[in-house]
């Protein structure tokens, strides 16, 4: 009897416990449900997720690679902590890879391109969850690096904000700075439209590092 193959699943595309238990613990670190300097404890982990404690290493090892967390003796597996001129290194990090994508991405976008990033503007704008502001935020600006056509530019910085993704909730929620966001969202779409590379890749580099200096200044014991 012939398989009908358009009802196999594709095990391949099919999360593994270790993809899920990665995303919960990301998840948990970006909305401060794990704090920094906090110890994931490998039992408790699997025991949520009745497993084993190997796909719970194998995400830990994962999000040690993304600098999420690390590993100390006697202690295990701890969230990671940032000092701000690390902060700052790793935005800086940022702008210059966005800055780079979008120059890249502008000569190749399309109608397409400018409606969908739109869409993500306009929904990030009305949002009301901090949760989701992160979310839109990203989608907002890989829509626009997409058409440059580098997988693994783009999955860098994708590493690079993961790293930053509860920071950057921090600062959007105690700056208020959504409205600021949207306003230099817009202008980005706009230098993007007009097939302005140049200008798209100095507003990203502004947008990205004016974030950090807004973050810095709102984060506990910073002066002014």
């Amino acid at each position: 009897m012939p398989f009908n193959e358009t009802q196999v699943p594709d095990l391949g595309k099919a999360p593994t416990a270790s993809d899920i238990i990665l995303k919960f613990i990301r998840d948990s670190i970006a909305d401060g449900s794990l704090d920094e300097g906090e110890p994931i404890r490998q039992d408790d982990v699997a025991r949520l997720f009745n497993v084993s404690k190997i796909p719970v290493r194998e995400a830990l090892k994962r999000l040690e690679s993304e600098g999420l967390v690390a590993f100390q003796r006697n202690r295990g597996a701890v969230v990671t902590t940032l000092s701000e001129p690390e902060i700052a290194q790793v935005f800086e990090t940022r702008a210059i890879l966005e800055s780079n994508a979008i120059r890249l991405s502008v000569p190749h976008m399309t109608p397409e391109t400018f409606a969908e990033a739109e869409a993500f503007c306009d929904a990030f704008a009305k949002e009301t969850d901090v949760a989701q502001w992160s979310a839109l935020n990203w989608q907002f600006h890989s829509r626009l690096y997409q058409d440059a056509q580098r997988p693994f530019l783009i999955r860098t910085i994708r590493s690079v904000n993961d790293r930053l993704e509860r920071y950057l909730r921090i600062q959007l929620a105690l700056s208020h700075g959504q409205g600021t966001a949207d306003r230099e969202h817009r202008e980005i779409l706009a230098a993007c439209r007009a097939g302005d590379a140049e200008r798209a890749s100095g507003l990203v580099q502004a947008h990205i590092m004016g974030a950090c200096s807004s973050l810095l200044h709102h984060l506990p014991g910073a002066k002014g």
